[in-house]
């Protein structure tokens, strides 16, 4: 077929798909599904002329054509979806409880969820979080029928568990009872130990919006979530792969004996390197790999001459061939065929290629390719310039010969099929598997391959020893998962997706009642990268400009990624309902990409309620590799303030202000949270991160701080109900004490000990429990040093105590806290009068935590030290150590008196990680800056 009339027998082959009976469309009724679909792409058609609407930000790469061809309208557009606002209108007509009174604390559990499932399996992709732990997530915070949007889809797993909460059997399969009326009950335990079932939300589908930047993320989301018989489906597939292998099986033929031939399952192809004494041809794996031990030597010898190598010192054997589709000869690197495993009934044998195989791969490689397959450049980037040494920098030089033949032939077939749609994405899911990238784990060369070998995720990168797999046989295997899924799913459910940024998307104020994203963070992945090859198969490609990363090659850093970031939760702000919730999945081993998300959170509006763990019990690349690789996700729980609270805080005195944002937040924070038995430390319900809490909200509405940190723990105190060291709202601690009576004590933070504020954190802990002296704290203390941040002063210990603790000096009453300790621990004090001079002398010289009034005495002393400080700061080029307290004090000083260019001009000081590692000096950056140049926010 020719590449004019490739992808354009896509949309006639989708109009063959229509329903025997009419279909509605948001309030329009048609013939049949063909008919809905004609009319929603003329006027999508019409739409595409309009230069405003291609001028929406993330607006994809591709010829109108090739976006329509993609498309099926209006559930599905492979640009900007233009019916977003009328699928608002339609849901909410539909609701049932729209005046039901809302209030849901955040999901507070950490979650766990495997992958082996046939809808997770369907379809691969760089990452993907199961569906099974965004239900949980649904459940929790929305109803039936209400609105989820996820502006960072993939391959559209929210569309997917919103569709699956109306599935009894999906929901019971995550430990739910699931009743006759629809309502669903989990397990708990009440105040007496008894063990009950309480319910905590309702069977029904939710209507999910899924966007991403990326075509074919968009396009795999919209096949996931978009109805298709099963058997149809495997009737079509199988029908298509029936012809595939009458003209390609051949190619996977090889020779078990004389009248018999087995079927290729994989062919093992290896790098042959140019020795770097003599110039002969060394073929990697003979030289290299010890079948004998499942190992890959680091050192090998050369089979001519002998001479020790490595793959550090030798370079590729470099191929001129002719590429006919390009019209020129290019060079890239030999590979030699150097295994074959292969199946004659149901037994595998394994065979070095024979002289017979070596025939049939030269006649692939002669064999003219009437098929259309792209054949353009890859995109500028980190990962698309990783194999330009080895000659591969356009989309079809990832493959071999053949199993490029065999793809653009199925491409082909495919295009005469009435699933045309469905069945691109089999092609889609091949093209990483099928492709040069597919390494060979040698340590286990005798086991199932399928599970020691694979794509690494997350990468390029093409391996010196890699899997030529047969693709007719994983076409197979897919087809069976992508029809257990479809089995599994609803007819009716119809999920909306659209490609665009998230800054992009047309959905109303105020519209949405809950979001989860799972964005890209920082330089950990560069999607637009990694999809080139795909969006180069259906001609329509990523719009980088808007593409939230942190990436050399599009000239974007950590700032320029906190601000694309910052926009995307500007939108979603702006959608969400007040009052309403935002889960943001986190996976990143860096503090300062952890740092910047929440600062572009924040900057939108949003409020953190609380932080879990996602185990998505499978590592990537990366995270497998690299020692200091997150082996868990963070889930974020965030909130938008309800509308009164808002207006209050606008009209209200900033002393009052304080405490109505504080009785406000703690409302939104779980009450208890559980691992096991054992109630832990909910860190968000502790004074001094309330404390920033106050200070990030005030600031992101431009109003200054009314109080310091010493007078608002103190007042904490007396406003607000503590227990275990958390704050509470006085019906919340009723609700902890009956929960804390089961269990007992709430156990401690664990706080890692890397800079000023987390020692201060920990001392402050320890000294809490037991007053001690310094002798006593100092071994303890260089214990729990994890390694001070390498551009942050180090304090001494001493500095550290003198300015945030007190010392008793044994002159006056031994203070209380030394003195509840003592006569506690003590027999011997027990009794005794605090100017006792027994207990005076045991007392002497521990330090202790001041009380609220001594504490706000001594902040002042520190504060004025740390002002000092930062004034000296001022006066040079570079500041190549600073103090972070120091700089939190001076920022904050700042911002009061409105001084923006202060903060920027030490910001430009100071080392980059400093800023970018610590939230709270992100914070008075970012704000500062937005206000030192508010006209300056565009691109």
């Amino acid at each position: 077929m020719k590449q004019d009339s490739l992808l354009g027998s896509l949309s006639e082959t989708k109009s063959q798909q229509a329903d025997s009976g009419p279909v509605e469309c948001l309030g329009q009724t048609f013939a049949n599904d063909a008919a809905r679909r004609a009319h929603y792409t003329e006027l999508l058609r019409t739409k595409l002329k309009e230069a405003e609407f291609r001028s929406i930000e993330g607006f994809p790469i591709g010829t109108d054509d090739a976006i329509l061809e993609l498309s099926n309208p209006p559930y599905y557009t492979a640009c900007p979806n233009p019916w977003l606002s009328d699928f608002v209108k339609l849901w909410e007509s539909q609701k049932d409880n729209i005046d039901e009174e809302y209030h849901r604390e955040p999901f507070a559990a950490d979650v766990s969820e495997g992958k082996n499932d046939p809808i997770y399996n369907a379809h691969s992709y760089h990452t993907k979080v199961p569906h099974k732990a965004i239900m949980r997530y649904i459940l929790h915070y929305t109803n039936p029928g209400d609105i989820v949007f996820d502006g960072f889809c993939g391959t559209g797993m929210t569309g997917v568990a919103g569709q699956m909460c109306g599935d009894r059997e999906a929901v019971e399969s995550l430990g739910y009872k699931v009743d006759s009326f629809g309502c669903i009950f989990e397990e708990s335990t009440d105040e007496k130990g008894v063990e009950s079932w309480q319910k905590v939300s309702e069977l029904g589908v939710r209507n999910v919006f899924l966007n991403d930047l990326s075509p074919a993320a968009s396009f795999i989301a919209h096949n996931y979530n978009f109805p298709v018989n099963p058997n149809a489906f495997e009737k079509e597939a199988n029908r298509v792969l029936s012809e595939l292998l009458t003209e390609c099986n051949w190619m996977y033929e090889t020779t078990h004996s004389e009248s018999i031939n087995g079927v290729i399952n994989y062919t093992v192809w290896t790098d042959v390197f140019e020795c770097n004494q003599c110039s002969g041809d060394v073929i990697y794996w003979d030289r290299a790999v010890d079948e004998v031990n499942g190992k890959v030597e680091d050192n090998f010898s050369c089979e001519h001459c002998n001479s020790e190598l490595t793959k550090k010192s030798v370079k590729p054997v470099m191929e001129t061939i002719f590429d006919s589709k390009l019209g020129q000869t290019v060079e890239i690197a030999k590979q030699w065929p150097v295994r074959i495993n292969y199946s004659v009934g149901n037994k595998r044998y394994d065979k070095r290629p024979d002289s017979n195989d070596f025939e049939v791969i030269e006649k692939i490689k002669n064999l003219k390719n009437e098929y259309w397959y792209p054949t353009n450049k890859l995109i500028d980037g980190r990962e698309t310039k990783r194999n330009i040494k080895i000659g591969i920098e356009r989309v079809h030089q990832f493959y071999t010969s053949r199993n490029l033949y065999v793809l653009s032939c199925l491409l082909d077939k495919i295009g005469t099929s009435t699933m045309a749609a469905q069945l691109l994405c089999l092609v889609g899911d091949q093209l990483p598997r099928a492709s040069k990238m597919h390494k060979i784990a040698v340590s286990r060369l005798n086991t199932n391959l399928s599970k020691t070998s694979g794509v690494l995720a997350g990468t390029l990168y093409v391996p010196s020893n890699q899997i030529e797999y047969c693709v007719l046989s994983m076409i197979r295997y897919r087809i069976k998962d992508v029809t257990s899924y479809l089995s599994k799913r609803d007819i009716g459910t119809k999920q909306v997706v659209s490609t665009s940024s998230t800054k992009g998307f047309d959905i109303p104020d105020n519209s949405v009642d809950y979001l989860f994203f799972d964005p890209p963070f920082g330089a950990n992945l560069n999607y637009s990268e990694l999809n080139c090859n795909w969006e180069s198969w259906i001609k329509v490609w990523t719009n980088v400009t808007f593409e939230a990363v942190e990436n050399k090659s599009q000239g974007k850093d950590l700032d320029k990624y906190r601000s694309l970031m910052s926009e995307c939760f500007k939108k979603a702000y702006r959608v969400l309902k007040p009052g309403r919730w935002m889960t943001v999945e986190f996976s990143n081993t860096k503090s300062s990409v952890w740092n910047n998300i929440q600062t572009a959170m924040s900057d939108a509006g949003f409020i953190v309620a609380n932080v879990s763990a996602l185990d998505k019990k499978q590592g990537s690349f990366k995270s497998v590799t690299t020692s200091t690789a997150v082996k868990q996700d963070l889930v974020i729980s965030v909130y938008k303030p309800d509308k009164d609270f808002e207006e209050r805080f606008k009209s209200e005195p900033a002393s009052d202000g304080v405490w109505d944002f504080v009785k406000s937040h703690l409302e939104y924070l779980p009450i208890v949270k559980y691992k096991g038995n054992e109630i832990l430390h909910i860190n968000e319900r502790d004074a001094r991160v309330l404390y920033d809490r106050v200070i990030s909200f005030f600031i992101k509405n431009n109003r200054e701080v009314p109080i310091n940190s010493a007078e608002f723990q103190a007042q904490m105190k007396t406003k607000f109900v503590e227990r275990d060291g958390m704050f509470f709202n006085f019906s919340q601690a009723a609700t902890y004490d009956k929960q804390r009576a089961l269990s007992g004590m709430a156990s401690q933070l664990s706080i890692f000990v890397d800079d000023e504020a987390s020692a201060i954190s920990w001392m402050r802990q320890e000294l809490n429990s037991k007053p001690k002296t310094y002798s006593e704290i100092h071994p303890l203390f260089l214990n729990e040093l994890s390694g001070w941040k390498k551009n942050e002063l180090e304090l001494e210990l001493s500095t550290l105590l003198e300015q945030n603790f007190i010392k008793y000096d044994g002159k006056d009453d031994v203070p209380s806290q030394i003195h509840t300790y003592l006569s506690t621990n003590f027999k011997d004090m027990r009794g005794l009068d605090k100017g006792d001079a027994r207990l005076v002398a045991k007392a002497k010289d521990r330090w202790y935590v001041p009380d609220p009034n001594k504490a706000s005495d001594l902040e002042k002393v520190r504060l004025r030290a740390l002002l000092r400080e930062f004034e000296t700061y001022k006066g040079v080029k570079k500041v190549k150590q600073p103090r972070a307290e120091a700089l939190r004090a001076g920022f904050n000083t700042a911002w009061e008196a409105q001084n923006y260019q202060t903060i920027l001009d030490i910001a430009a000081k100071i080392p980059p990680a400093v800023l970018q590692e610590d939230e709270k000096l992100l914070m008075f950056y970012d704000n500062a800056l937005t206000l030192s140049s508010p006209e300056d926010d565009e691109w």
